[in-house]
């Protein structure tokens, strides 16, 4: 078993000690439930499936997609790294927080924002809460905290901040900290992703081309970071990891592969999210193309219909002037 590495402990003292290797099995033997981190999935677990099934009381439809990606990919892959038995060794095995730092900041609110939980929340809200709400997604914070520009600058230097400055240590020291950045990593990137692919109803979302060229400018952040952790002759939070005398790993090569890790991960991520978007821009342009289709045979319709009717109208005249009634 692992030793504990005391939760409420908020110096260097704390300095856990006594870490098992890493294996499978430790997925589940060392997992925990025991953080308000877990306490938060359990919450908007069930006020998610509180609403779609008040929803379905009522005789609406709530896409089972958007509740699979909800709670299945999003929330799932939040339990994941941090209820499993990674958690565990979040403080001890540098490329396992990395792992985290990826499925909190890139992976998980890409599928929280498709679960399109405001969206959920204003279809079953009553008047006054409602309104509620959309004066707080319409407010001046809110404008700024979701605009693409602040949410990006946001998404590439934290990481910079965190990793090279004593943030990164204290994190390691403090484990309210420690969840803090967790926390952190999963709001910054909902702020990124969800103007760029959700489906809730936000200010500022930007037109497709420039929501891609968003998402493209975010890689070579990811490639620099990556590969200035790999290179770096100085340990993330000094000598933390050298002072738990783990005989089964080296720090200096655990950094090495949690850098590759970030350079991989966020190319792989940004790439992919990048081709979704472009995917969403042409069924939108064919969408609208439809669209435009349907407007023009409408008009075409009408204007068919107005110039029958006008040659009916000639045609009634010309019989009534033709007509034999003055002999």
């Amino acid at each position: 078993m692992l030793v504990d590495r005391n939760p409420l402990a908020t110096s260097a003292a704390s300095v856990p000690s006594g870490v098992e290797p890493l294996t499978g099995s430790k997925f589940f033997t060392e997992a925990s439930v025991d953080s308000w981190l877990a306490a938060g999935l359990v919450v908007g677990t069930a006020l998610y499936l509180y609403g779609v099934y008040r929803l379905r009381l009522r005789g609406d439809a709530w896409p089972p997609l958007r509740t699979f990606c909800f709670l299945v990919l999003g929330f799932g892959s939040v339990a994941a790294v941090t209820v499993s038995g990674l958690h565990a060794y979040d403080t001890a095995v540098i490329s396992v927080h990395m792992i985290q730092h990826m499925v909190l900041s890139m992976i998980a609110p890409i599928f929280l924002a498709l679960g399109a939980p405001v969206t959920l929340a204003l279809r079953l809200l009553p008047k006054s809460p409602k309104a509620l709400l959309l004066s707080v997604l319409h407010s001046r914070v809110a404008k700024v905290v979701t605009h693409p520009l602040y949410a990006y600058a946001l998404f590439v230097i934290n990481p910079f901040v965190l990793y090279f400055s004593g943030l990164y240590r204290l994190s390691l020291e403090n484990a309210f900290v420690h969840e803090l950045v967790h926390l952190h990593f999963l709001a910054t990137g909902c702020l990124f992703f969800w103007p760029l692919l959700g489906l809730d109803p936000l200010p500022n979302r930007w037109p497709y081309p420039g929501r891609a060229l968003l998402m493209l400018l975010s890689v070579p952040f990811h490639t620099v970071l990556g590969l200035t952790i790999m290179q770096s002759t100085t340990l993330l939070g000094g000598d933390w990891y050298p002072n738990l005398g783990l005989t089964w790993l080296d720090p200096f090569t655990d950094q090495k592969t949690a850098g590759g890790i970030l350079w991989a991960g966020g190319e792989i991520v940004s790439v992919t999210m990048l081709g979704v978007l472009i995917l969403q821009w042409i069924r939108q342009q064919e969408r609208e193309a439809r669209r435009v289709d349907r407007q023009l045979d409408r008009e075409e319709a009408a204007e068919a219909a107005r110039i029958k009717s006008d040659s009916e109208g000639t045609d009634e005249i010309t019989r009534a002037g033709a007509s034999p009634s003055g002999g």
